[in-house]
């Protein structure tokens, strides 16, 4: 307890000594630990005590950054459900998305991309809609984070908020996952393809001609449409009690 109170001691001390602003980046973990003179295992474990009180926050394969990582605290998305509507969401995410999408095929890594592919591959593996919901999250997730751009990637997160908040879908039931067929298999393909081939405008256009086939899935006339309470997990549709999906 006591090793464990001086490492939150003289880790608060170099915060607060260091001159850093809030998301400015701490050095890697190996070199943190020797500033501060503690082990790696004992660094962790303080940081993820100072991560819980808003102090610093962590991005996976990034690094530790100042501060408290959610500048999107005092944004609802909530509050936007009374003054928007799905096709309001939808036609924000082609106003954005394909942007993302461009950007990633100039920034994004070679390991972002094999990240993109698998969670792919595992979407077509899915047992249930609710798994494939959890892939298709993640795969815009990945486009997003793979801009390298705090701010960009920030106002994704905003944007799949109000997604998570504002659950919609087309009732069906005849089906518990997603056929072989289904729209969405391809198109992501094609986009981290894109990204892959460092074609912007080709990233874009595919994200675009992805969101289109969205619209048209969502918002058709003889789609069921309704606001429910929103669930873990962020994807284009819903499922609730596998009674309603894309």
């Amino acid at each position: 307890m006591e090793e464990h109170h001086a490492t939150l001691v003289q880790l608060r001390a170099y915060l607060s000594q260091s001159g850093k602003r809030p998301n400015d980046r701490l050095p890697p973990e190996r070199e943190l630990a020797r500033h501060v003179g503690v082990t790696r295992g004992e660094l962790r474990k303080a940081l993820a005590i100072l991560e819980k009180e808003g102090l610093v926050w962590r991005h996976v394969g990034k690094g530790t950054f100042v501060g408290d990582r959610s500048p999107l605290k005092a944004f609802d998305p909530a509050n936007l459900l009374h003054h928007c509507s799905p096709s309001d969401i939808v036609r924000a995410r082609m106003t954005f998305e394909p942007g993302l999408a461009a950007e990633a095929a100039l920034q994004a890594t070679p390991r972002d991309i094999e990240a993109m592919r698998d969670v792919a591959r595992r979407s077509r593996e899915a047992s249930t809609w609710r798994e494939y919901e959890a892939c298709d999250n993640q795969i815009h997730k990945l486009i997003a984070d793979s801009t390298q751009n705090l701010i960009t990637a920030s106002m994704f997160d905003m944007l799949s908020g109000v997604r998570r908040a504002m659950v919609w879908g087309r009732r069906r039931t005849e089906t518990l996952r997603p056929l072989p067929d289904h729209h969405s298999f391809i198109e992501h393909e094609r986009i981290i393809q894109a990204i892959a081939d460092r074609d912007p405008a080709a990233a874009s256009a595919q994200m675009l001609q992805h969101l289109l086939s969205v619209e048209r899935q969502l918002l058709t006339p003889h789609s069921h449409m309704e606001l429910v309470h929103p669930f873990e997990g962020d994807a284009d549709v819903s499922n609730q009690s596998n009674q309603y999906n894309q």
